[in-house]
């Protein structure tokens, strides 16, 4: 990692920081990805605009950031079925976990919430987890 990366990797961090403390001190609301889609998914009057606009600029940030750094994108080393089962696992986790890593690490950790420190720690632990099982045991190669 160079230099100008570890700038990057910090200033999209304080971005998101800023992000998520402008939303709870100006809307009131915790900036957890999937409680703002699951409200898009279950609409209610008066919920939807600023909820559709909210993911319409992560799509741009992401649009944006593909056109700028094209090589920040690889390709998956798994089929694409492996990665869609994979995401539908994930939207589970979050339902059962009562949020993301965005609304519990980000924003609940910040507000030293027990629960939200717990949540986040049980994601990471699970990642590593998952992460070993995949790379050491599912995808172990013998002596070629």
């Amino acid at each position: 990692m160079t230099m100008q990366d570890l700038g990057l990797a910090l200033a999209g961090g304080a971005l998101v920081g800023l992000s998520a403390s402008l939303m709870l001190m100006l809307n009131g609301r915790v900036a957890g990805i999937s409680g703002i889609v699951g409200g898009l998914l279950q609409p209610q009057v008066g919920e939807v605009s600023w909820r559709a606009w909210f993911l319409a600029g992560l799509l741009a940030g992401g649009a944006v950031l593909f056109g700028t750094r094209p090589e920040s994108f690889a390709t998956a080393a798994v089929p694409s079925a492996v990665i869609v089962v994979a995401g539908l696992f994930v939207g589970f986790g979050t339902r059962l976990g009562s949020g993301c890593t965005s609304g519990h690490g980000v924003c609940g950790i910040s507000r030293l919430s027990r629960r939200s420190i717990a949540a986040t720690l049980t994601f990471m632990l699970s990642g590593v987890v998952a992460a070993y099982v995949v790379q050491h045991v599912l995808l172990a190669r013998g002596p070629s």
